[in-house]
């Protein structure tokens, strides 16, 4: 946010954790009249923006390991087991953190699995083409914690 130059420097701008702190405490005295409503408003939705933002790079880390381990099978590894662990566990505290995701992740689904694919080609070397066009996981198998990395 772009602050005029003849304005004041806020708190926001130059100490985010004390106006953090500040806003918490004009919050909890309830004194509205005080607290900086356009910031606070601001990252209000920047948080859910990073919520949905994290989402989809964990989802599109698990789909290029499950790519990686379905089409090289020879170069299977714990870390990318590992890895789809860790991502599926991270996608799954969101979900149960925030429920209301949980339609968002299938949504975004077909696009993350684009840039997976993608991904998977320049990683691997193999064709484009070796990986399926169309996203061969469900979210249900995505999240499942015994599909493919046994």
């Amino acid at each position: 946010m772009k602050r005029s130059p003849t304005k004041p420097k806020l708190l926001y701008d130059t100490d985010y954790v004390r106006w953090v702190e500040t806003t918490l405490q004009q919050l909890r005295d309830r004194r509205y009249d005080c607290v900086d409503w356009d910031n606070l408003l601001d990252e209000i939705e920047d948080m859910s923006r990073r919520e949905r933002q994290s989402l989809k790079t964990n989802l599109v880390v698990i789909l290029l390991h499950l790519l990686k381990w379905q089409f090289q099978p020879e170069r299977r590894s714990g870390s990318w087991a590992g890895s789809i662990a860790e991502h599926r566990r991270r996608v799954l505290d969101s979900l149960e953190e925030s429920p209301s995701l949980k339609p968002y992740l299938e949504t975004v689904l077909a696009r993350c699995y684009y840039n997976a694919r993608k991904q998977a080609h320049l990683e691997t070397g193999l064709p484009l083409a070796v990986f399926p066009s169309a996203c061969p996981y469900t979210v249900e198998n995505i999240l499942d914690e015994n599909f493919c990395t046994e």
